[in-house]
């Protein structure tokens, strides 16, 4: 009897020759062209610009600004002004401004077409300013609020004593906030208003007879007024 003859095949030392193959490579992540393509479709820091300034404002910039141009409104609404409203106003107004200017300057550059066909919504944020400014400049929000709170302010003052200051500790009469209110020898009330005033205390006042509006007058101390309407003047220490 012959012995059969022995089968070739790998031995124990060289073990299975290694597949080759795309998803094995892929699979272990050691593509070397991998990061080339990552990084080459990076956008830069000019194609984000561009990018952002090719579309019109939308759901965060028109409403920003519109806050912001209520912020201004409601400053202009206190007698004196309001310090916090008018550091976010001035302050958040600006920073909207420069960006509405930043990105219609692109777009005006590299998609013009764009600006074209969404005009409206391109002039919307410089026409909410516009209005914000006019209807500051007319003293429109400080009028319309004391007109509004002129019954309920004349009901505090028929409770005020003429000999002394009343306390009202933060008191709303109509819609403003009170932190005291006062009458004067010749008739004038004056009204402390909560956080009235940028820089120095300011208030309403309500006097039957006009008063010199910009200069210190007799027996009213160290204030100077500023006609509202109707008798109604804003008041500020110095």
């Amino acid at each position: 009897m012959t012995a059969s003859a022995p089968k070739h095949g790998p031995s124990p030392a060289q073990g299975s020759e290694p597949r080759t193959g795309g998803t094995s490579t892929a699979g272990t992540g050691d593509d070397p062209v991998a990061p080339l393509l990552r990084i080459a479709h990076r956008p830069t820091l000019a194609r984000r610009l561009v990018s952002w300034s090719s579309r019109p404002p939308g759901r965060l910039y028109l409403p920003a600004c519109t806050g912001i141009g209520l912020v201004l409104l409601y400053e202009d609404s206190v007698p004196g002004g309001h310090l916090p409203a008018f550091i976010l106003g001035m302050g958040g107004g600006a920073v909207l401004a420069a960006m509405g200017a930043l990105r219609l300057g692109i777009a005006m550059g590299v998609a013009r077409p764009m600006v074209r066909r969404y005009w409206l919504r391109w002039i919307a944020a410089p026409l909410v300013a516009t209005a914000a400014i006019v209807l500051a400049v007319a003293d429109i929000p400080l009028q319309g609020r004391v007109a509004a709170s002129a019954e309920q302010l004349m009901e505090v003052r028929d409770t005020a004593n003429r000999s002394t200051t009343v306390p009202m500790d933060g008191d709303w009469a109509g819609l403003y906030p009170l932190t005291s209110v006062g009458v004067l020898e010749d008739g004038t009330t004056l009204y402390g208003v909560q956080g009235a005033g940028l820089l120095n205390r300011s208030g309403l006042a309500y006097s039957p007879e006009p008063l010199d509006e910009g200069v210190f007058i007799s027996g009213h101390g160290n204030r100077v007024y500023e006609e509202i309407s109707d008798g109604w003047y804003a008041w500020t220490e110095y």
